[in-house]
């Protein structure tokens, strides 16, 4: 079994909280642009967040991968509802919540202070083509990542 570990180091064990998921079937362009909207985001204002995209009723900026997209005004630019994406966050947001309730730091009080989607494993399949050809397509994973911190 491979060991994981976190991007972020150097972290006090008593006041921050992690929490990861690791080789997920999703985006990594839309799972990098969640994981830039809820940093600075308390734990309850992400998991609501997740809930709204989820909902489609609250839409998630995107930044840097927005070629193509269309511009909203909620977003003030390019900007889109990753459903499956929020899906798995909102686990990952309370799989946190869990976590920090176990250390003893009150869930209510954590702020979101990392999150992170590094591409994982790569799956290589195959199309059958005409004539003895075949095209390949692949299935990126995702590692995504969650760190908090307790601020009263």
């Amino acid at each position: 079994m491979p060991t994981w570990r976190y991007s972020l180091q150097e972290l006090d064990p008593a006041r921050t909280v992690k929490a990861s998921l690791r080789e997920v079937d999703v985006s990594p362009k839309f799972s990098r642009e969640v994981c830039r909207a809820i940093v600075g985001l308390k734990l309850p204002e992400a998991k609501k967040l997740m809930e709204d995209v989820i909902e489609m009723r609250r839409m998630i900026p995107y930044r840097r991968y927005n070629k193509k997209r269309a511009h909203h005004a909620q977003t003030r630019g390019p900007g889109g509802y990753p459903v499956k994406v929020a899906r798995h966050m909102l686990k990952l947001l309370e799989s946190l919540e869990a976590n920090a309730e176990f250390k003893g730091l009150d869930p209510d009080e954590v702020v979101i202070i990392h999150a992170a989607a590094h591409k994982a494993r790569r799956i290589r399949k195959f199309i059958e083509r005409a004539f003895g050809r075949a095209t390949p397509y692949d299935k990126q994973l995702v590692h995504i990542e969650v760190v908090g911190e307790a601020r009263a």
